[in-house]
C-alpha cells in the first residue's frame, strides 16, 4: 500500500513536469528512471490517443487544421473616419444600414447635442463590426457617407499569439486526461486529493486560455470600424456696425435715449428723495439754529 501511494504520487509529480515541458509524446519519452517512469511510460499511449481525440473534437480535423492554422495568417485590422455631416441621425441610421448589409452590426453608439445662443449641432461616434474580408469595401462606403476629415487604418498579425494558445490548449487536454486517469486509479485519499487540486488548476487555465483564444479569433474574424460624425457648428451672425445705421433711425434712437435719460433721472430722483429727507433734516435745523444763535450775539 505504502509502494504504491508512492509510485501514485511519483507519477503526479512526471505529469506535471511533463506537461511544463511539451505535448504528451515529448511527455511520455521524457520520463526516465524509477518505477514512476515505467508507469508514465505505460499511461503515455492511452493519453496520447485521447488527447488525438479530444483535439479532433474541438478543432476539426486534427493534423489538417493545426497544418491550416499554421499557413494561414490572423489579422486583427481596425479603422477610423471621422466625418463632417450634414445631419447626425440620417448618417447614423444609413451607417446602420451599411453594415448589417454586409453582415456586420453596430457594436456601439453614442450622441451629444450641443446648444448655442446662435444654435445647435449634433455630434458622436458609431463603431461598426464588419466581417474581416468585407472591411475594405465598407471603410470607402462610410467614407462616402460624408466629407472626410481624417481616416487611419491599422493591422495587428497575432498569428503566432493563436498558434501558441492552440499549441498550450492542446498540451492542457492532454495533461488533463492524463489526470482523469490518476485519479479513477488513485486509491489513497491524500493521493486523490492532490489529482483532484491539480485538475481543477488544469481546468481553470483551460477555460481562461479558450476565453483568450476565442476573443483573438473574434477580432479576427470581426473588423472594428469607428466612425466619429460630427454636424458643421451653426455661424455667429456678424455684429452690425454703428455707422451703418440710418440717419433718421439713429436720431429717434437718440431721442428715445433722451426720454430714457430723463425718465431714468425722475427715478432716482423719487429714489433718493426719502433718504434726502431724512438723513439731510437734522442738518438744515442744526444750521438755522446755528444761524439765529450767531445773529443774536452780534
Amino acid at each position: 500500500m505504502v509502494r504504491r501511494r508512492r509510485l501514485v504520487t511519483a507519477l503526479l509529480v512526471a505529469v506535471v513536469l511533463l506537461a511544463g515541458c511539451g505535448g504528451a509524446a515529448g511527455g511520455a519519452d521524457a520520463g526516465g528512471g524509477g518505477d514512476a517512469a515505467s508507469l508514465a511510460e505505460s499511461e503515455a499511449p492511452d493519453a496520447q490517443t485521447r488527447a488525438a481525440d479530444a483535439s479532433g473534437g474541438d478543432g476539426g480535423d486534427g493534423g489538417g487544421a493545426a497544418a491550416t492554422a499554421a499557413t494561414s495568417r490572423s489579422i486583427i485590422r481596425t479603422g477610423t473616419v471621422e466625418l463632417r455631416v450634414d445631419d447626425f441621425e440620417s448618417t447614423r441610421s444609413n451607417l446602420t444600414t451599411l453594415v448589417e448589409s454586409r453582415g456586420g452590426y453596430v457594436s456601439e453608439s453614442a450622441r451629444q447635442v450641443h446648444d448655442r445662443d446662435d444654435g445647435s449641432w449634433t455630434t458622436g461616434r458609431v463603431v461598426l463590426r464588419v466581417p474581416a474580408e468585407n472591411f475594405s469595401a465598407t471603410m470607402t462606403a462610410v467614407e462616402d457617407e460624408g466629407r472626410v476629415l481624417e481616416s487611419r487604418t491599422s493591422t495587428q498579425d497575432v498569428t503566432d499569439q493563436v498558434v501558441d494558445l492552440q499549441a498550450r490548449l492542446e498540451n492542457l487536454r492532454a495533461e488533463r486526461e492524463r489526470l482523469r486517469t490518476l485519479y479513477q486509479r488513485a486509491n489513497d485519499t491524500e493521493d486523490v486529493l492532490a489529482v483532484e487540486r491539480r485538475l481543477s488548476e488544469v481546468q481553470t487555465e483551460i477555460e481562461r486560455t479558450e476565453a483568450r483564444l476565442q476573443n483573438l479569433q473574434r477580432q479576427v474574424a470581426y473588423s472594428t470600424i469607428t466612425v466619429e460624425l460630427s454636424e458643421p457648428r451653426p455661424d455667429r451672425p456678424a455684429p452690425d456696425q454703428w455707422y451703418d445705421t440710418p440717419v433718421v433711425a439713429a436720431f429717434l434712437d437718440s431721442v428715445g435715449g433722451v426720454g430714457v435719460a430723463l425718465r431714468a433721472m425722475v427715478v432716482a430722483g423719487a429714489y433718493v428723495a426719502p433718504y434726502l429727507l431724512v438723513f439731510l433734516t437734522p442738518f438744515v435745523v442744526a444750521g438755522g439754529l446755528l444761524y439765529r444763535y450767531r445773529h443774536r450775539i452780534l
